[in-house]
């Protein structure tokens, strides 16, 4: 009996809430002609003493400001905008495809493999002259110095790779570079000419200062010497004719 009562109060809910959700309509042609003259512009107001007496100004421009003259100017501006607008998207396109050489053009770097070779060969030079240094006298905080400018070089090679550039510009500063190395090779060489001849000079002075010299010998070297030849011009004159003589040379001051 009591599962029956809740069946039956069920029902009863259950249609009083379907009777609650049921659309209505209701005609009101004041609203209908309101909505009319704004979208359109057709029809009018109504009533129209109260729009008269309340609302004359907005009755007199109403239809005159429908949202169908709206509408249909903002469509005619859009038709007159679609050849300004194929026009922007073939510069777009062709500034893509300008772009698209460009980002190419970046991302291989073509400088390298023709002017690579020829800068690794004066960085490899600079290094060779930059080990000779302690080897010709330099100290150490030349070669020190010398070894912070090959850093800087190569520092600039690799941000030069690295950078985002067309390979004409990167060519540029492979080339300048190359300049510079090649510059910096020639100040290093001779500062090594000139520490190789200063370290020769030092030892050659080191060596005559350590050198005794004995006066008396070279003093009878020379007068054997002397004597050696003073012998052989007499030897030469033995059969020339001379009598009574003693074979020395003589000096003739006349009378």
């Amino acid at each position: 009996m009591n599962r029956r009562l809740l069946l039956m109060a069920v029902a009863v809910i259950a249609t009083a809430a379907a009777r609650a959700q049921s659309v209505t309509y209701n005609h009101d042609s004041s609203k209908q002609n309101q909505v009319t003259v704004m979208e359109t512009g057709t029809g009018a107001l109504s009533p129209d003493l109260y729009y008269s007496v309340l609302h004359n100004k907005y009755k007199k421009s109403a239809a005159s400001k429908n949202k169908l003259s709206f509408r249909t100017l903002a469509g005619i501006n859009l038709y007159n905008q679609v050849d300004e607008a194929e026009t922007i998207d073939s510069a777009l396109v062709s500034r893509a495809k300008i772009e698209a050489l460009n980002v190419a053009d970046r991302q291989i770097d073509l400088a390298w493999l023709a002017e690579g070779d020829k800068v690794n060969g004066q960085m490899e030079r600079l290094k060779r002259n930059i080990d000779r240094i302690l080897l010709a006298g330099g100290t150490t905080d030349d070669k020190e110095r010398w070894t912070e400018y090959y850093r800087m070089y190569q520092c600039a090679i690799d941000a030069t790779k690295d950078a985002y550039m067309p390979n004409a510009q990167r060519k540029k500063e492979y080339l300048r570079i190359y300049e510079d190395v090649v510059r910096q090779n020639e100040i290093l060489v001779g500062y090594l000419a000139k520490q190789q001849n200063a370290t020769v000079t030092s030892m050659l002075l080191n060596a005559t200062d350590e050198r005794n010299l004995n006066k008396g010998s070279i003093v009878r070297n020379a007068v054997d010497r002397w004597t050696e030849s003073r012998f052989a011009v007499r030897g030469s004159r033995t059969g020339g004719g001379d009598s009574g003589g003693t074979g020395d040379e003589t000096v003739n001051k006349g009378n």
